[in-house]
Parts: structure tokens; C-alpha cells; sequence
């Protein structure tokens, strides 16, 4: 999220300045504390401001929610999610108190609990519109091309792609070498439309993006020739999804379920795709057969006697 710390608004620096120096004085709390605080609610104003929101006191409840889901998405705890809501919750308490907010739009929001709440997917054609949405005649849109291809190709998590390598991609063999967590390496195989796209980005536009003395031999790289950071990855695929009118919430783990789903849907062995995801017990994995069982149901309601 750093990339967009230059970007603040006035308004929105101030009312964090402001804010950071009324429980300097109001609250006495320690300066660990204060500094947690600073970090949290500056992260949370650069998405603000990816909203094109210029103040604190223009965020909705929705907004808030989104940010914390896209803190879920990026692999924050519960306990660290909290530490944010409680951020947010006291500016926006503040901000009610200088009489800039009417009612504070965190007051009802929780962390919501973890549960196994089958994953939201889009469908076939839902994804082939989201990667045709790039401008492929700038340099830019085709490594945005290439990543949205590879995100669906091999159902990699955003850190995982952020951090993939040149050399982690194996032309010849048409697969790909992945470090998940833990650094725990595993395999996938990449299809020939992401590989295409892969091929065309490192023969004609990285070169483009490479700074002398920052770049090493991270894949994907942005302006400044330094690797792409998640939020970027996320303003991309919400940027895509948006032009392709899809109507769903998307991000950017929409992929890594929908490339499941979809193998399993066409047939695929559960213990490959389990070791495709990097999965290291299979009940994660489990959670996506859910759409077989949909099938199976539908097939007895439609040709038993008495379904």
C-alpha cells in the first residue's frame, strides 16, 4: 500500500495530524501506540484515496468493510484486523466530535468471525471478461494482461505472484515454481494462453520498466522498476472487473477460487488441485467440491421419480 503514501490528500493529512495530536494530548498513550495508530489509519487513507475520497469524513460504513476485507485478502489476523477497526473506529470518533461527521460509520462494523462460508467465483465467460479488459496496445496493459492470465492459470495467491522470479518460470516445461507460505515451494502448470501473454511481456515490454541499480529479476515490475506491490495487483483487478460491468465483488483471491472451482468443475482429481493451491491438509481444498455436490443434487431432483 506504500506505493500511494505520496498521494494523500491535505485534508486527509490534517485530519490525521489532528487526530494524532489529540491523543498525544487527550489520551496520554504511549508512543508505540501512537505509531501503531499512525500506520494504521495512514494505510487506511490510502485506500480512501484509491476511492478518489479526499477526507476521513466521507468514508460510508461499506468503505470501511471493504478495507478490512481487503486486509483479510492480504493475510492480516483477526487480532491485527481489530487493531485496525479500533484505529478507525477513534478517528472517526474524533472527526464526530469536531462536528465534521453527523455519526460514525464505524460504530456497527465487526471483524467478522472466520467460518467456512463457501468462496464467491465468477463464472467462465465473467472471467474472460475481466482479462480482456487491459489496453494491450501499451506497454502497461500487457503485463497487466499477463498477470490477470497467470492470477486465473495457476490459482496463485497475490503474494505469491508478486514475488515470482523470471527464472521461477519454466518456458520449456510450461509450468511454473511457486514459494507459498512458508516459503514452501511447490509446482503448477501454466496454460498456453498465460504463457503467450508471459512471453510477450518479457520480450517486448519489461525492458520498458527496468531502472538501472533498483530492478532485479523480479517478473512483474512497476514504473519505478521495482516490484508491484498487492494493492496494486487489487486496484488492477477491481479496475478490470469494473469495465467488464461484472456484477459481483471481485478480488484479487476471486481467481485462486474460480481456478479451482473450475477444475474441479471439469473433472480435475481434488488431490492435484490440493497440490496445485499448496493446501497442506485437504479439508481446505474440500471446500470447493461443494459445487459437485450442487450438480449431483440437481441431477437427482431432474431425473428421479420422486425428486
Amino acid at each position: 500500500m506504500s506505493e500511494q503514501k505520496q498521494k494523500l490528500t491535505l485534508e486527509i493529512q490534517r485530519e490525521l495530524t489532528q487526530f494524532i495530536h489529540f491523543i498525544s494530548l487527550e489520551k496520554g498513550l504511549s508512543q508505540n501506540t501512537k505509531e501503531s495508530y499512525f500506520h494504521d489509519l495512514e494505510r487506511y487513507a490510502e485506500y480512501l484515496n484509491s476511492l478518489n475520497l479526499s477526507s476521513y469524513s466521507k468514508a460510508k460504513p461499506k468503505n470501511i468493510s471493504d478495507f478490512l476485507f481487503v486486509l483479510s485478502e492480504f493475510g492480516l489476523s483477526p487480532v491485527s484486523r481489530s487493531r485496525y477497526l479500533s484505529a478507525i473506529r477513534g478517528i472517526h470518533k474524533f472527526l464526530l466530535s469536531t462536528n465534521k461527521l453527523d455519526s460514525n460509520p464505524a460504530e456497527n462494523i465487526d471483524i467478522p468471525k472466520s467460518s467456512k462460508k463457501l468462496p464467491e467465483t465468477l463464472t467462465i465467460n465473467d472471467v474472460n471478461k475481466i482479462l480482456e479488459q487491459p489496453d494491450t496496445s501499451k506497454p502497461a496493459g500487457v503485463r497487466d494482461r499477463a498477470i490477470l492470465e497467470l492470477l486465473y492459470a495457476c490459482g496463485l495467491r497475490v503474494s505469491e505472484l508478486c514475488t515470482l522470479r523470471i527464472k521461477d518460470i519454466i518456458v520449456e516445461a510450461e509450468i511454473i515454481r511457486v514459494f507459498g507460505k512458508g516459503s514452501k515451494e511447490r509446482i503448477v502448470p501454466i496454460g498456453s494462453s498465460a504463457l503467450d501473454w508471459i512471453n510477450q511481456y518479457l520480450l517486448k515490454v519489461r525492458h520498458l520498466f527496468v531502472k538501472r541499480g533498483k530492478t532485479e529479476d523480479i517478473l512483474f515490475l512497476n514504473q519505478r522498476g521495482t516490484q508491484l506491490s498487492r494493492m496494486s495487483i487489487w486496484k488492477l483487478v477491481q479496475s478490470s472487473a469494473r469495465k467488464a460491468e461484472i456484477q459481483i465483488h471481485v478480488h484479487p483471491h476471486i481467481f485462486r477460487h474460480s481456478f479451482a472451482t473450475h477444475l474441479l468443475e471439469g473433472g480435475a482429481d481434488l488431490r492435484a488441485v490440493q497440490e496445485m493451491l499448496g493446501h497442506s491438509d485437504i479439508s481446505t481444498t474440500q471446500i470447493y467440491t461443494h459445487l459437485d455436490n450442487d450438480y449431483i443434487k440437481e441431477v437427482h431432483k431432474t431425473y428421479h421419480p420422486r425428486g
